[in-house]
């Protein structure tokens, strides 16, 4: 069981070899340098009973993951997931069984959200297997890590 910190949390979320989905990855390897001394940066694969057990006791937390709305790829959106649900439409093609938006519904059922819950996700065009962000995903990922260090 985790204990309580309060150090913000810093999740990032995703699959290294399906394309785009590994922005949440690539995000957290930079932020983990940047706030080693200030911030706990782990890196998830976004399974939601795991992601619920790895925020327990925090009391700030940052998620960032991929996702496919439909908008421009590079499109970086801001969820307040402790004020209220994640649209259902925002993370429809995770790569997660249960997923980051199940996870946090469940949590806030439980009474079980960390106070302070925010979800960056990062707009993806390809989640075919394979290595490598496409260009838009790239470029986006370097303003949800300014993005990210605002928040911590």
């Amino acid at each position: 069981m985790s204990q309580p910190h309060s150090f913000p949390l810093i999740i990032g979320i995703g699959n290294e070899y399906r394309g785009d989905d590994a922005a949440g990855l690539i995000v957290a390897r930079r932020l983990k340098e940047l706030l080693a001394d200030s911030a706990i940066v782990i890196e998830h694969n976004g399974d939601g009973a795991a992601l619920m057990e790895a925020w327990r006791g925090a009391e700030t937390v940052i998620i960032i993951d991929a996702m496919m709305s439909g908008v421009a790829p590079g499109t970086i959106h801001r969820f307040d997931a402790s004020a209220q649900p994640l649209p259902k439409s925002s993370f429809r093609c995770s790569t997660h069984a249960f997923s980051v938006a199940g996870a946090i519904e469940l949590a806030r059922a439980l009474c079980e959200l960390p106070r302070s819950l925010i979800v960056y996700g990062i707009e993806g065009k390809n989640f075919a297997a394979g290595i490598g962000l496409s260009s838009d995903v790239e470029r986006a990922v370097g303003e949800a890590v300014r993005l990210a260090l605002k928040e911590a």
